[in-house]
């Protein structure tokens, strides 16, 4: 018998045929984190399922436990699945955007790990990434990546030294390391403004997500180097799936 766990608020982040009926999904909960989930039949043809698990779709489920013997002890099996409101899906371009935020999420998440808030982050950055507008996109992914890095504890407090732990100078410009922090720039790094850091410090703190992106906004180029570094040290990696498609695309459309 399986055992419910209750309804909970989610998102497919990723999805893998399981049989030629199921499917095993990524699923990136408010509650409980990320978790994995057995969808039987939500392959078969006339499954009410297909139109539901999809990506960037907010969806509300009810889970359980799979029985002793059918499956890895972690896995969970569905129960029900509807559509939970909100923002058409997105297509396009936008898809791209999408879909690296949930590389990120699977990648630097633990399973079973909650962080409501970035849940929170993430479903109100998904209709941002449909923007028209670059530079709008661009800062809602900067302001999703400072959220998530602040949520695992490994972004460093942007109005100090991390050294010294003295204030910085808005009249300096700084690197953000991955080793060491907010630093005096060492020559080759991205440079951050000192006023520009303060500003994303208070952003973070104030909790306001259009702050954040609008703070993201005055130096678009150099925090998206910054943090690009600063997330391939924690990933171990240098390129991410989504990434690499992306530039394969742009070098097809030249």
């Amino acid at each position: 018998m399986a055992r419910a766990t209750g309804t909970l608020s989610a998102f497919v982040l990723h999805s893998y045929a399981w049989s030629e009926s199921s499917l095993i999904l990524d699923l990136y909960t408010r509650e409980q984190g990320r978790l994995a989930v057995a969808a039987k039949g939500a392959k078969r043809p006339h499954s009410q399922l297909r139109s539901v698990l999809l990506p960037f779709q907010r969806i509300q489920v009810s889970l359980g436990r799979m029985a002793s013997g059918e499956g890895a002890s972690e896995v969970q099996t569905l129960r029900a699945a509807e559509w939970g409101g909100g923002a058409a899906m997105l297509t396009g371009a936008a898809l791209f955007s999408g879909f690296y935020l949930n590389e990120l999420l699977m990648k630097l998440l633990a399973r079973q790990d909650p962080h409501p808030a970035l849940f929170d982050v993430y479903a109100a950055t998904l209709p941002s990434l449909a923007d028209g507008d670059d530079a709008r996109v661009q800062a809602a992914l900067r302001a999703f990546e400072l959220t998530l890095l602040r949520e695992l504890g490994v972004l460093p407090e942007l109005s100090l030294v991390t050294l010294t732990q003295q204030a910085i100078d808005v009249n300096r410009a700084y690197a953000l390391l991955p080793e060491a922090g907010v630093a005096a720039p060492r020559g080759g790094e991205s440079e951050l403004s000192g006023a520009t850091l303060i500003g994303l410090q208070a952003a973070l703190e104030h909790g306001s997500l259009a702050a954040l992106q609008q703070a993201c906004s005055v130096a678009l180029p150099e925090l998206k180097a910054a943090l690009r570094a600063l997330l391939h040290y924690h990933l171990g990696s240098s390129v991410l799936r989504t990434r690499q498609v992306m530039m394969d695309v742009q070098n097809l459309e030249r």
